[in-house]
This record gives structure tokens, sequence and C-alpha cells, in this order.
């Protein structure tokens, strides 16, 4: 469905974005992965992708709370791939404070790595998808950008701003063959979901695997976490035609959290 697209997935050696670039690979997009990782680890993803699904797969390191080096990233795409057909915006980091206790360097990452690199990334897609009058923006928000929680002011402000920042540009490409979306999943046991439960695990004296009952309950009515391959499914969809006239839309897959 995806021969001769490439797309950049940011965050994606681990968790979600992992989830969502091997299921554009297997739909034979070429794949941009980003992230952190150790460098045998990332080669291996890397041939393991290309030999699974006969693809080409470039990495790049760019630590997303640098312009320059995003712009770096999407310079190398154009150079070595043509440029980006289909951008998922997933970088993200989390801390858990109190407002009053919230350092100030960590409000500022989180805001620079969620929110505004994928603005950076977006305005520098837009030009080349236009170009060919297709594209696909599939901002990774959060139910969190639907509905806040204590303690998370930082990413529940940057997650917000990433839906409307999708609505805005979902308008000004309204009459093109470029689509803005965002996807808000719930619970996902990710490595940064996992370092919460890790903590409440150690916080309450509990088990690990009680720690997870414990967090989904909270939120979560289906008590199962969403698995990164359904977000990655429902990305494919979005790059589908038959979702030529989603646009401006922000889609839970959250287990019911929204549904309360």
């Amino acid at each position: 469905m995806l021969q001769g697209k490439t797309a950049l997935v940011t965050g994606s050696t681990s968790g979600i974005g992992l989830g969502i670039a091997e299921a554009l690979a297997a739909q034979g997009a070429n794949i941009v992965l980003n992230g952190f990782g150790e460098p045998s680890a990332i080669s291996d993803l890397q041939q393991r992708l290309q030999a699974t699904y006969g693809i080409q797969v470039l990495y790049h390191a760019a630590d997303m709370s640098k312009p320059e080096e995003i712009a770096d990233m999407m310079a190398q795409a154009q150079r070595e791939l043509t440029g980006i057909d289909i951008l998922v915006n997933n970088a993200g980091i989390q801390h858990v404070a109190n407002v009053e206790d919230f350092p100030l360097e960590k409000w500022d990452a989180i805001l620079a790595i969620n929110l505004s690199a994928v603005f950076h990334t977006t305005r520098l897609a837009i030009p080349y998808m236009k170009q060919k009058n297709w594209g696909r923006i599939i901002n990774i928000a959060s139910v969190h950008g639907l509905v806040a929680s204590a303690q998370k002011s930082a990413y529940v402000a940057a997650k917000h701003g990433v839906i409307g920042f999708t609505k805005a540009v979902a308008l000004e490409t309204a009459q093109t063959g470029i689509t803005s979306n965002a996807i808000c999943p719930g619970w996902v046991l990710t490595p940064l979901v996992q370092r919460q439960v890790d903590d409440r695990a150690a916080k309450e004296s509990v088990s690990l695997e009680e720690a997870k009952k414990r967090l989904l309950a909270e939120k979560q009515p289906s008590q199962e976490f969403v698995d990164p391959a359904q977000l990655g499914a429902l990305a494919i969809f979005l790059c589908s035609a038959a979702a030529d006239q989603v646009r401006g839309v922000a889609w839970n897959m959250d287990g019911g959290w929204m549904a309360q």
C-alpha cells in the first residue's frame, strides 16, 4: 500500500514509535528511524527491518529539542530518500511533579520535545508534501491532550498544544492531498510508562503486576494496556485513501478512558 513512500517516525527506537514504524514498514514504506539507544541495537533494528520488509531504513540521532538537528535529519531524508511523505511525530518525555515544584529545565524540555519539535518537523515536511500533493502528518498526542491528570502540567499543556496545532495544520492543508491528524493513546506499556510502574511499585511496596493493575484501574476501564501494534494499525488507516477526508481529528485509543 505504501511502496515508494518514505515515513519518518520520531522516537522510533522503542515503544509506540517502533510499533508504528514496523506497521508502516510492513506496508512497504521506507523508514527514517530516530531516537536514542545503543548503536549496535539500532544497527540490528535497521538490518532487521530492511531484511524483513525489503525497504530502505535510515537512522538519524537528532535530539528533538534542537531545531538545527531536526533540520539536519529532514535534509538527510530529502537527500537519501527524496523526502518525507508520512510524518509521525511521536518523540516525547515526561516528568511528574506539582506545578509549584516543577523544575524549570524539565518544563522547557517537555515543551521543546513534545510540542515545539512537532512544529519544526511539520514546517519542513509540508513544502515537499505540497509538491507531490500528498502527505500524511500523524501526531502522537495522548489522552492527556484531551483531559488532564494531576502532576503532569507540562505534559498535559504540550499534548493539548499538539492537538491544537494538528487542527490548525489540517485547516491550512484542507484543500490539498495532505492530511493532519492526532492519535491519543491511553496507557501503553512503553519504557516511559514502565518507569511510572516501577516508581509506583517502590512507593507503594507492591509487586510490578499489582502496580500495573492499580495504574490501569485509575483511568483505563478495559484494564488492559493499548498495544503499539494497534496504534500502528490506526496509523496505517490514516495513511489510506479511506482516510482522505479524516482531517484535524484527535482519535483516542484508550480502553474507555475518555468514555467515563
